[in-house]
């Protein structure tokens, strides 16, 4: 098990919050994830790390699965140019993960606070969230409400959007 899931479990476990392992092959796109995760209750999420234009502001988007994602809106909430997917390198500069295994846990290696987080509005209504742990051959399950627990703790900022808003 690799070193960056280990810490993972770590932090959750001195926060004093509750999880659930299960454990898959690779997971790479989300297509081939919802034939893992239909036994799996809990809300599954999609998770985007994007950049700006200038390239000094990360964002880690994340939204239910199965939702459509509309990065125009987004592009204008925030007026600052086209967003575009980060790249390897500065997925393991802020996040310290690889493409696919991109997750909110990674942001345990974000010690300086960088990325700001938006968080689909519908994940309010979960009773239970999924993400990988740091390594996409395995979901972790927690309480939504330990979730914000987890996110509080860490010190990022983050705000909730409709992550496909109609057209303006």
């Amino acid at each position: 098990m690799n070193e960056n899931r280990l810490n993972v479990y770590r932090i959750l476990e001195q926060l004093g919050i509750p999880y659930e392992v299960y454990e898959h092959p690779p997971l790479d796109t989300i297509e081939i994830a919802l034939k893992y995760w239909k036994d799996i209750d809990a809300m599954h999420c999609k998770n985007l790390f994007f950049r700006n234009h200038k390239g000094n502001r990360h964002y880690l988007v994340i939204i239910k699965d199965t939702t459509p994602f509309n990065l125009k809106s987004l592009e204008k909430k925030l007026k600052q140019g086209k967003l575009t997917f980060g790249s390897e390198k500065r997925l393991m500069k802020y996040l310290g993960v690889k493409p696919g295994s991109v997750s909110p846990f990674g942001l345990i290696n974000d010690e300086e606070h960088h990325v700001h987080l938006f968080l689909d509005q519908q994940l309010k209504t979960a009773d239970k969230i999924s993400f990988h742990p740091n390594d996409n051959t395995a979901s972790l399950v927690l309480p939504y409400s330990n979730f914000i627990k987890y996110l509080e703790y860490l010190g990022n900022t983050y705000e909730y959007i409709d992550p496909t808003p109609e057209n303006e």
